[in-house]
């Protein structure tokens, strides 16, 4: 499909003609495709035997071909998370902000998860279980699937909640927000040929207001001192670098410039990861930090204060028998079909397990088995 001139004039103005001319050229080819481990969730044997590191990111692999993830049991137990590799960079320039035990951060526009939870890991990683991640959409039916996401993902530390930006209040509760706005989306252009359909010359504008809006409306819950981290999955300066020129300018923030990998291309306000440039589908993050006194006072706890859905502090399955089960088995499980299981399985309610990962329960009656996994869940297409 022909890309608009518009287009192509604001990607000339935006990144020069060397970064545009590898831009086009890449839109016309394959996607790449990476994936995120869960460190809560440690596998005996990597199950991606040919994938390879992402340089910026702990835990991102290359994948050399797209499997079939819904018919991976192991996707399914949370055990990694399908992430577009440019997408990452936001987690790279978080791992950069100097926190301390006790951060609390705030996932604005967080659906369907993928920043969430590599910030969660992050985090993990720095404190343990001493930190707070809430994780926001806006979207009533995207927040379904961001709160399925974070529940297989598994940290009782990181809360949901579906809220407007303005209704974070006045309180400065976070020490980060992480807010990866709404855009025109032109790093789906590769990925979603109704992306391109869907764009035309206002539509840079339109996106880079309502930004500015989101950001404003959202400012008095960051706590002075505090991390502004912007991305966005475009590449135009309307929505990037000039937005975060009038985020300093105007609610009142100085533009850090943290160290980013090689293949980045440096702007003025930020950083992009351009198609061609690098393996993914693009992505803009800058960070700034809110003028005042970082001090502040015992703030709310978010969870309380904002009524967070979290997940169980402790396994629900604990003290359940472990049932193993074939990949075969664990599919038929996650489909929602009846179950024999091996002999000498317990009787009562088990827990059905996969390479060692709880997947959910099941009422083992002898000669069959009631299947308990949640309807909501359940793999639709043909197992």
């Amino acid at each position: 499909m022909l890309l608009p001139p518009e287009f192509t004039s604001l990607l000339r103005e935006s990144v020069g003609e060397g970064g545009a001319a590898a831009v086009l050229e890449a839109l016309d080819g394959s996607p790449s495709v990476s994936v995120r481990m869960n460190p809560l969730k440690p596998l005996g044997k990597f199950p991606f035997p040919d994938a390879e590191p992402i340089p910026w990111s702990p835990y991102g692999w290359f994948l050399k071909d797209r499997p079939v993830f819904t018919l991976d049991p192991l996707f399914h137990a949370g055990c990694y998370y399908v992430q577009e590799s440019s997408a990452m960079i936001v987690g790279h320039v978080f791992r950069q902000i100097p926190l301390e035990a006790g951060a609390c951060v705030l996932d604005l526009c967080a659906a369907p998860g993928g920043k969430t939870t590599d910030i969660a890991a992050s985090l993990r990683d720095a404190f343990g279980d001493n930190f707070t991640l809430l994780s926001n959409e806006v979207m009533k039916s995207r927040q379904a699937v961001l709160r399925s996401n974070i529940e297989s993902w598994g940290d009782p530390r990181v809360g949901t909640v579906s809220r407007d930006p303005s209704a974070f209040g006045r309180e400065a509760v976070f020490d980060v927000v992480v807010a990866d706005v709404p855009c025109s989306g032109e790093g789906m252009f590769r990925k979603d040929p109704r992306a391109r359909e869907e764009w035309n010359p206002g539509l840079p504008a339109f996106c880079a207001a309502r930004s500015r809006r989101i950001i404003a409306d959202v400012w008095p819950a960051l706590r002075p001192g505090g991390w502004l981290l912007y991305s966005t999955c475009t590449f135009n300066h309307l929505e990037n670098d000039d937005t975060v020129s009038w985020i300093a300018s105007q609610l009142g923030a100085d533009i850090l410039h943290p160290g980013v990998p090689s293949p980045a291309t440096p702007t003025s306000n930020g950083c992009l990861m351009l198609p061609g440039l690098v393996p993914g589908e693009g992505q803009y993050a800058a960070l700034l930090r809110k003028r005042g006194d970082g001090s502040s006072p015992r703030r709310s706890n978010p969870f309380l204060l904002f009524n967070a859905d979290v997940p169980a502090a402790s396994d629900p399955l604990a003290g359940l028998p472990v049932c193993e089960v074939d990949r075969e088995t664990a599919l038929r499980y996650l489909h929602g079909d009846a179950l024999r299981l091996p002999d000498g399985s317990p009787v009562g309610l088990v827990a059905i397990a996969y390479c060692g990962q709880k997947l959910g329960a099941a009422k083992n009656i002898g000669p069959r088995c009631n299947n308990l996994y949640p309807k909501g869940k359940r793999i639709r297409m043909s197992v």
